[in-house]
């Protein structure tokens, strides 16, 4: 029993989308400036170990290995508690910022977990969601403070 989710957002970030890209591709930074990022370990030049919680008591165990590291698209496949992909879309902005847009589309591995998705859908959105608006006040943060040490 799976389930299949796609998560889309899209925001602004202040920041050029060279600088963008370079945060989202520095997987073993995420833990830094993503606070449901808990631990990222690197299994080779490719591929990482992601371990994640949000608002729900659960720990997600991700397997993530780059497909594109090049904007404006990064890409990784996802395995482990979830199976599918994540792209990022950075675009410059119109006044010197970036336009970042996010496509998931993971499906729920296991039994148990892929059981629970399929009753706690609406749940497990929110879960996402928190996460989301997390991580992006987070990289905002973390864009700021990287200005701010170049004195930009």
């Amino acid at each position: 029993m799976a389930r299949r989710f796609r998560f889309e957002g899209s925001w602004l970030v202040d920041a050029p989308p060279e600088r963008v890209a370079a945060v989202l591709v520095d997987l073993a930074g995420y833990p830094s400036w993503w606070p449901e990022v808990v631990a990222v370990a690197s299994l080779g030049p490719d591929d990482a170990r992601a371990l994640c919680r949000s608002r729900l008591p659960y720990t997600l165990d991700l397997v993530l290995h780059a497909e594109s590291r090049e904007a404006p698209e990064l890409r990784v496949s996802v395995g482990g508690d979830l199976r599918g992909t994540v792209a990022w879309l950075v675009e410059p902005g119109s006044q010197g910022d970036t336009r970042l847009r996010l496509d998931q589309e993971v499906e729920v591995a296991g039994r148990l977990f892929g059981a629970v998705a399929s009753v706690a859908g609406p749940l497990l959105r929110w879960n996402h969601e928190a996460m989301m608006r997390s991580g992006l006040a987070g990289l905002r943060r973390r864009l700021r403070t990287a200005a701010g040490s170049r004195g930009i």
